[in-house]
């Protein structure tokens, strides 16, 4: 057919055109004259890129061609004449990937026709298996560093993908990625996973931590859905990673047959995905991804350029059954997609994990990314959901989840945009009826106004105040605008011991603080008063000041013996008074007056007892000094200790007092007296003896002349008593002692001797004493006797009275013999 040509002249010289057609080609020949101006339009195809060449009025040489707009072909014929040909283009066969994804359309250089290409698109998910460019599908479980896909050629400067992979169980046997490495030129991006399987990932640039969206020297980072998408425009490609997989998308227009590493080499044929560095291909891509090892100052395990050990081995040792999760990858929710992707490596990646890792969930790796795949290829599916919340994935508030969201979601800054990119991703999205206010300000508004720093959506025109500053939300470029917050309120001045300035939030205007005197007393330099027994601190603190004053004032209460007593309490002295705290107060102390009673005591004791104090007691205590004897005719009888005493009827009876360690012992004792027959006694000679109780006499056959007479007795002396007899002598006999009566001298001659001792000598004995201790004793021991003349005379009566005395006493001696004789 032919199509004319539509030609637009201006000038002065006039134009002529035509157009032929030869099968698919017009042209059209058009003359032009040095002084003429031509402007040509053609219909405006929008082509992918255009480029446009055309000569200069000096350069443009006969045969020369060149392209003009609208997928025009201009050819200098001569003479100013320029054919002008249209160029067609026919659609070309669409060819086979054998990675099994669809191929893309591409613009020819000359920007008007386009054919197809197979894109490089490399993955890896769970522990890890990996997808190369060309489709080959491998598991590696090294837990080094390792080259993702670097150029063989190296025409980008410093450029590569690499991956940081550590082992995710126990056993040390399986491995999942942790970090991704895009190095584009002067800028490394690393994208770490923030928690072990999970799909929080953080984003650095030359090891500094990065807010998104990122654009800076040609390399763009930016979120989409669940992913961090690194993006380097100048060369087509992009990077994806979520945290448990990653997927690389290179044109194969610039790395066809250029690329090599774990993701293979990018030339559409499987056959030489496995080669190592060395050129060489590999009998498996396990044995190859081994060789891709780089250094890695965190890892001093690993060392490049070392033969590597076989692998462990990742196959059950039993048989296991797989999750019931991988069998939705060849059910009827991923059906759709079938046709798209071929599911089965995606499935045996499934049951690997899910027998390896069972308690991991690993599993919905497998199906994030097969689902990721489809999308990618336009079969979006909602799968999550039949997972029974295995595979769930949360949203933060204010977000909800989609399946198949937009690969860039709609923001108030982008909603002018045309976006022409048709894909979908998974993620989380703001719900119906609102956007996202930018893509740096994760906010979901419903009217686009202004975002601050606080977050919070505001609009145009509203005033607000943040960070105290005064703000406003403007229409147009000038968005926030803020300035000072004006403050009204003046400063304190605080005087006075203990107060300080205080700066307080004002509950009407946070940005504007309260300025107060505040009291603090530690400030204060007085301290109180250490009050002595019986008074207490009192402290008041007067109007308009903040110290306090401090007094000691009285309790109300009585001081006695560092202690305090209430009014009406019992205060204990002593014993042997009874005293009470009263309600009077002593002038001189302002202490409370203790009113004493003294204690009544007895002071009667009966006969024998006398009244002793004791120790500790306000009370003597009537305590037995002497014996009470009850004597035979019921009469009382009291005797000090050591005493004796004979019966007041009875001679023969002697009552007695005797202290034994602190013990009055009473006792009676009778006198035993020999047989005494008068009828053999010298009439006139019967007498008492001196204890008064046994009689003597001389015997009618007596001439007993005067000599010692032997006994043995015990010897008793101030309550002490020998502890044997002792030989005792003593003078005995009769003497010539008579009166007569003298006729010469009318009156009694008297003629008196007695039987004495002539001889003595001085003895010792041992005494024992009540208390248990010994003394030494001295006696006389008579040795010889004899008759000794003495002066008869009448006694005197005192002379009487002394004989009496000195009988009694003999008499005493006796007794305590016989007492001592009876004790014995």
């Amino acid at each position: 057919s032919t199509s004319p040509a539509s030609t637009t002249t201006s000038g002065t010289t006039p134009t002529e055109s035509f157009t032929t057609t030869s099968g698919t080609t017009s042209s059209s020949f058009i003359t032009i004259n040095a002084t003429t101006t031509i402007s040509t339009t053609f219909k405006t195809l929008p082509p992918v890129s255009t480029t446009t060449s055309g000569p200069t009025a000096t350069s443009t040489a006969q045969g020369d061609s060149w392209i003009l707009c609208n997928c025009t072909k201009v050819i200098c014929i001569e003479d100013n004449i320029v054919q002008v040909i249209p160029i067609i283009c026919n659609p070309p066969p669409k060819p086979t990937c054998a990675n099994g994804l669809s191929p893309v359309p591409v613009m020819d250089e000359d920007g008007c026709c386009w054919h197809w290409e197979c894109d490089c698109y490399c993955t890896g998910w769970g522990d890890p298996h990996y997808m190369t460019f060309d489709g080959l599908y491998y598991s590696y479980q090294g837990n080094c560093t390792y080259v993702l896909v670097e150029e063989i050629n190296k025409k980008v400067d410093n450029f590569g993908v690499y991956i940081d992979n550590y082992h995710c169980d126990a056993r040390d046997v399986v491995s999942c990625p942790r970090t991704l490495i895009v190095r584009h030129e002067t800028q490394e991006v690393r994208l770490t996973t923030a928690q072990p399987n999970t799909l929080q990932v953080e984003v650095t640039v030359n090891n500094q931590l990065v807010a998104l969206p990122y654009k800076k020297f040609g390399v763009s980072i930016y979120e989409s859905g669940i992913n961090r998408v690194v993006e380097i425009p100048e060369l087509k490609m992009n990077v994806t990673y979520n945290g448990l997989s990653f997927s690389i998308r290179m044109p194969y227009s610039l790395f066809g047959n250029n690329t090599q590493g774990q993701c293979g080499t990018c030339n559409n044929n499987t056959a030489d995905d496995c080669m190592l560095p060395s050129g060489n291909i590999a009998e498996n891509c396990e044995t190859m991804a081994d060789h891709w090892q780089v250094v890695d100052p965190s890892k001093p395990q690993c060392s490049p350029g070392l033969v590597p050990t076989g692998s462990p081995s990742t196959t059950p040792t039993q048989p296991c059954k797989e999750s019931s999760i991988c069998e939705l990858l060849l059910g009827s929710v991923f059906k759709p997609c079938h046709a798209f992707v071929q599911p089965e490596k995606y499935y045996a990646a499934c049951v690997f994990d899910s027998c390896i890792l069972p308690n991991l969930d690993l599993e919905c790796s497998s199906l994030q990314i097969y689902a990721a795949t489809c999308a990618d290829q336009g079969a979006c599916i909602d799968w999550r959901k039949h997972t029974n919340g295995v595979c769930s994935h949360e949203c933060p508030s204010g977000k909800e989840y989609r399946a198949c969201g937009p690969i860039k979601e709609t923001t108030c800054k982008s909603r002018g945009q045309n976006e022409t990119s048709t894909k979908q991703v998974e993620g989380c999205f703001c719900p119906n009826g609102t956007m996202l206010y930018d893509s740096g300000v994760d906010v979901c508004v419903k009217t686009c106004g202004c975002v601050g720093v606080d977050m919070i959506p505001r609009e145009f025109g509203e005033k607000f105040t943040v960070d105290c500053q005064d703000c406003i939300c403007l229409e147009g470029e000038h968005g926030i605008v803020c300035e000072p917050h004006v403050c009204d309120q003046k400063k304190v001045t605080c005087d006075g011991e203990g107060f300080y300035e205080v700066t307080e939030v004002n509950p009407k205007d946070s940005c504007c603080p309260l300025f107060t005197c505040k009291c603090n007393t530690s400030l204060c330099t007085a301290k109180a008063p250490k009050c002595s027994l019986g008074f207490e601190v009192h402290s008041y603190i007067p109007s308009g000041q903040c110290c306090p004053v401090y007094q000691c004032v009285p309790k109300g209460v009585c001081v006695h013996e560092n202690a305090e007593f209430l009014p009406n309490s019992s205060v204990f002295v002593d014993k042997c008074q009874n005293c009470v705290c009263t309600n009077d107060v002593n002038v001189s102390t302002q202490l409370n007056i203790i009113s004493c009673e003294r204690v009544p005591c007895n002071t009667y004791c009966q006969p024998g007892y006398e009244l002793k104090p004791v120790k500790g007691e306000c009370c003597g205590k009537c305590v037995q000094t002497k014996c009470i004897i009850q004597t035979a005719d019921n009469s009382e009888l009291i005797l000090s200790p050591g005493d004796f005493k004979n019966d007041p009827h009875n001679n023969c009876t002697i009552y007695s007092c005797v202290d034994v360690h602190d013990q009055l012992i009473a006792s009676t004792s009778e006198i035993t007296c020999p047989p005494f027959n008068e009828d053999s006694c010298k009439p006139g000679t019967i007498s008492f003896l001196p204890n008064g109780c046994c009689r003597t006499c001389a015997p009618l056959d007596s001439s007993t002349p005067c000599s010692v007479r032997h006994r043995k007795d015990f010897i008793v002396y101030n309550g002490c008593r020998s502890v044997d007899r002792v030989d005792l002598t003593e003078c005995e006999g009769t003497c010539g002692t008579f009166s007569l009566y003298s006729a010469e001298a009318n009156s009694m001659d008297h003629s008196c001797s007695c039987c004495r001792e002539t001889s003595t000598t001085e003895k010792q004995v041992v005494l024992k004493c009540p208390g248990g201790h010994a003394v030494s004793h001295k006696y006389v021991y008579v040795e010889s006797c004899s008759c000794q003349d003495t002066e008869c005379k009448r006694p005197a009566s005192k002379e009487l009275q002394n004989n009496e005395v000195n009988d009694k006493a003999t008499t005493l001696t006796k007794v305590k013999r016989a007492i001592s004789l009876t004790s014995k």
